[in-house]
């Protein structure tokens, strides 16, 4: 047993776990947080910043295109722009790696001891690390989640999102299983990136719980720029084929259908990652799927055993696990006061183009309020009038009738997380449509839209 006790033992260092971990330190709490991982958890390594490294990536062939209706000229088809896979994922690995050091300097700089090793709960207020007990008043499982493929025949060949960004070799023929956030937005990088790209979703629509309006004009958006995107469809088996070269895939689809490919990314799913963490053994319950069953303080039923995060699977963005942590460690040590609201959560599905989204989808909106005004604007913007792309712009809000509170707020285009932010703030403050109706807009710009906009379409 390690001679002096922790008031919080960390377990898992992601964004929640990190942050917590700070906090509590710089609170004076006595901190230690763990993980067998490189520091910052799935957004850092595996998730929201290689990814959107990527994606910023993917873009460039296609403004390379775009360029040419501004006079610009040097790309054509005859020698089109090159990707150079292995210096985009050394660039990707050193800025990680970066990342990964910071965190780590975070953490020391405010007192926290960094523990290397796979923790888990051994005892009543007891962490183990590589054979050495740590005893701890307060216990934080911040493990986050893991994606994982359904069993079927050949599901051994299939690769997950943790995967996919250090493929040794570009996949030229890449299919993707899934209609989330995930499957989504690699499909969009790996097209924009110079892949063929074919994504299949069992379900009638991608993203599921968006706004039925959002998720079907974005799909279309995706199949102008050439996704190969089939919904109602899913994968019966892969199989090696033995007559491609390279060791192709094959895959027969559940119509009968194959497809080869270069590889399978599954993106149908994530858990919660609470497998050898003692958690059972210790009494803490569990969902069904692995989650931390925690109340509304982020208390387990065991006293001193604490979660945030995606662990336990509520809303699974690193933002709202960030909160979580200054909620809990708020509650452990300062004042007790800070709460987190979980309603008009805003976030961004980086797809080409991106769909950004804040409240509540037209059905919810109805469902809960009953009467409400819609107001919705669909456009090509400013930049492709000279482009030559075919890409349009849809901009949509919901407004509750009683109230004229703005209550969603929905779009597909252009840096749409960009835009979305701003306004998520106004829809937090209660802001009306006539407070919208009043502001003045910046011309000329897509976001003037939102403020534009005046007579309900439904």
């Amino acid at each position: 047993m390690s001679e002096t006790p922790f008031d919080l033992f960390v377990i898992g260092a992601g964004s929640g776990g990190v942050r917590a971990a700070r906090m509590s330190a710089q609170r004076g709490a006595r901190v230690a947080v763990a993980d067998d991982a490189p520091l910052g958890g799935t957004c850092v390594n595996l998730g929201c910043i290689p990814k959107k490294l990527y994606s910023f990536a993917a873009h460039y062939a296609e403004a390379f295109e775009e360029s040419k209706g501004y006079g610009w000229s040097g790309s054509s088809s005859s020698s089109p722009p090159v990707l150079d896979w292995q210096l985009l994922k050394a660039n990707r690995a050193a800025e990680v790696t970066r990342l990964n050091g910071l965190y780590e300097k975070l953490l020391i700089g405010a007192g926290a001891q960094v523990v290397r090793g796979r923790a888990h709960v051994a005892g009543p207020g007891v962490v183990e690390v590589g054979g050495v007990r740590h005893a701890a008043r307060h216990i934080l499982v911040a493990t986050g989640g893991w994606p994982v493929v359904p069993p079927f025949p050949g599901a051994e060949f299939a690769i997950t999102s943790n995967e996919i960004f250090d493929l040794p070799v570009f996949p030229q023929h890449l299919l993707v299983v899934g209609g989330g956030y995930i499957a989504c937005e690699f499909a969009s990088i790996f097209h924009g990136l110079g892949a063929q790209v074919t994504q299949l979703y069992r379900g009638e629509q991608i993203l599921r719980g968006f706004d039925h309006e959002i998720a079907n004009f974005v799909a279309d958006e995706m199949r102008k720029k050439g996704v190969n995107l089939r919904t109602r469809s899913g994968v019966e088996r892969i199989e090696r084929d033995p007559s491609a070269q390279g060791g192709r895939l094959r895959v027969t689809l559940r119509d009968g259908s194959t497809q080869l490919a270069d590889q399978v990314l599954y993106a149908t799913g994530r858990q919660p990652n609470t497998a050898g963490l003692g958690l059972v053994e210790a009494g803490v319950q569990l969902a069904a799927n692995g989650a931390v069953l925690v109340d509304a303080h982020h208390a387990t039923n065991v006293p001193g055993i604490h979660a945030v995060g995606d662990v336990i699977d509520r809303v699974h963005l690193t933002p709202v696990a960030l909160a979580e942590a200054m909620v809990l460690v708020d509650r452990l040590f300062g004042t007790g006061q800070r709460t987190l609201d979980y309603e008009l959560i805003p976030t961004a599905v980086f797809t080409h183009p991106n769909v950004g989204t804040v409240g509540l989808s037209e059905v919810d909106a109805r469902t809960r309020y009953g009467a409400v005004q819609v107001f919705r604007s669909e456009f090509k913007a400013l930049r492709h009038t000279l482009s030559g792309s075919t890409e349009r712009t849809l901009m949509k809000l919901v407004v509750d009738a009683a109230s004229d509170r703005v209550v969603g707020l929905h779009m597909v285009g252009a840096d749409a997380g960009e835009l979305i932010q701003g306004f998520a703030v106004a829809l937090k403050a209660g802001a009306t449509k006539a407070v919208f109706d009043a502001t003045i807009g910046i011309h000329p710009t897509a976001a003037e839209e939102f403020v534009t906009m005046r007579e309900p379409v439904a």
